[in-house]
């Protein structure tokens, strides 16, 4: 019999089988292992999406999500609260161009290079994407650098559970401990010493009179920290791993690189590292003949979307030269990615750098080792040689 369990091992290595299984045979399906419903086709997930006054993001946006994160973040909150947050965190954003990160990633890409380029192999993680990464939010939120191997170790820790029991560990909460503690002090110190970064930004913001106050700035602040050196960073090591499966994918990126816009689209469709989100019912709702119960659990597979042959065209195919109409790769309506310009535009410029020095690079593993998460699917590590 057929079970989709989003704890499994299974999923975290290849769910794409048994989501092709699910937008087929079971559209609206009920894990009993996970103790919630699971839409796969493009379609319900939009509408579901759409409708955050039935699919609420209100109680958490992760199935294990922490409870000090829910109705925090911008993520976790639905309008009227969600359109407050979201347009005080869009006017810190929106403070200046982001045009004077381009040579800084530029440079960040080549210095992380030149630590390795001598030895002909290297980590794709540790030693590019991530110090990337980290480099950019130093940037960004006047982040010391040196910690960025003690911040990844705490983020892996709390997104990720026990590979056996698949629960959240003490050793995951300490994680997100640390997390806070390391944010608040962030936080505490550029209210002494305001910066021009994105952090005294978030501060400062002000829309008509309204201000963030300290706890939404304390869980904004870590969610961007989150986001930026985990998503990004796996993000871009999954374009990488694309494009390296598919070698004249790679060569045409190589040939043309301005095709690398095309190829980040694509790969967030084609694997995006945000497979599943939750919603939680308000109310009852029916879809493909299924009831749905108000209090129910609800996870929206934007990786199962993303290879929908009902919104893509052979959608198992690799092609940078497609344009993916409505990817959810970075989510959509309220939730779309508030930082999703950042993101594109440190993996293109990074990717390029990386293109134009080492286009000899290939991955030396043949089997790759998924942290345990029921919401990101990203490689522990990643070997390549040149």
């Amino acid at each position: 019999m057929f079970s989709f369990d989003p704890y499994s091992r299974e999923v975290d290595v290849d769910p794409y089988p048994l989501y092709k299984i699910l937008r087929d045979q079971y559209p609206c399906y009920w894990s009993e292992p996970g103790d919630c419903w699971v839409l796969t086709r493009h379609t319900d997930i939009v509408e579901a999406v759409m409708n955050w006054q039935v699919f609420s993001s209100g109680k958490g946006n992760m199935l294990d999500d922490l409870p000090e994160r829910v109705g925090s973040t911008l993520g976790t909150t639905d309008p009227p609260r969600h359109d407050r947050l979201r347009v005080l965190v869009h006017a810190a954003f929106m403070k200046r161009s982001l045009d004077y990160l381009n040579q800084p990633i530029k440079n960040l890409a080549n210095e992380a290079i030149d630590k390795f380029i001598d030895r002909g192999e290297f980590e794709f993680i540790t030693e590019f994407s991530s110090p990337v990464t980290v480099g950019v939010l130093s940037y960004l939120l006047g982040m010391p650098r040196e910690d960025q191997l003690e911040i990844r170790k705490n983020i892996v820790l709390t997104l990720t559970a026990d590979p056996e029991t698949r629960q959240k560990t003490a050793a995951n909460l300490v994680g997100f401990e640390w997390l806070k503690e390391y944010t608040l002090n962030l936080l505490d110190e550029h209210k002494r010493s305001p910066k021009d970064d994105l952090l005294t930004s978030l501060i400062e913001a002000e829309v008509e009179g309204d201000k963030l106050r300290d706890q939404e700035i304390h869980m904004t602040a870590l969610t961007l920290i989150m986001a930026g050196v985990e998503s990004a960073s796996s993000f871009m090591t999954m374009l990488a791993l694309n494009l390296d499966d598919y070698p004249q994918q790679k060569i045409a990126v190589i040939k043309q690189p301005e095709l690398i816009n095309n190829a980040i689209d694509e790969s967030l469709r084609f694997n995006t590292t945000a497979q599943r989100f939750r919603r939680t019912l308000m109310v009852d709702h029916e879809l493909h003949g299924q009831t749905m119960r108000a209090g129910d659990k609800v996870i929206m597979c934007y990786g199962a979307a993303g290879r929908d042959e009902r919104q893509h065209t052979n959608p198992d195919i690799y092609d940078i030269h497609r344009k993916p109409e409505k990817h959810l790769g970075l989510g959509a309506g309220k939730h779309f990615c508030l930082g999703n310009v950042v993101a594109k535009l440190m993996v293109e410029q990074a990717m390029t750098v990386f293109y134009e020095r080492i286009p000899s690079a290939k991955r030396t593993q043949n089997e790759l080792e998924w942290i345990t998460s029921t919401t990101f699917r990203s490689p522990v590590r990643s070997y390549f040689e040149f």
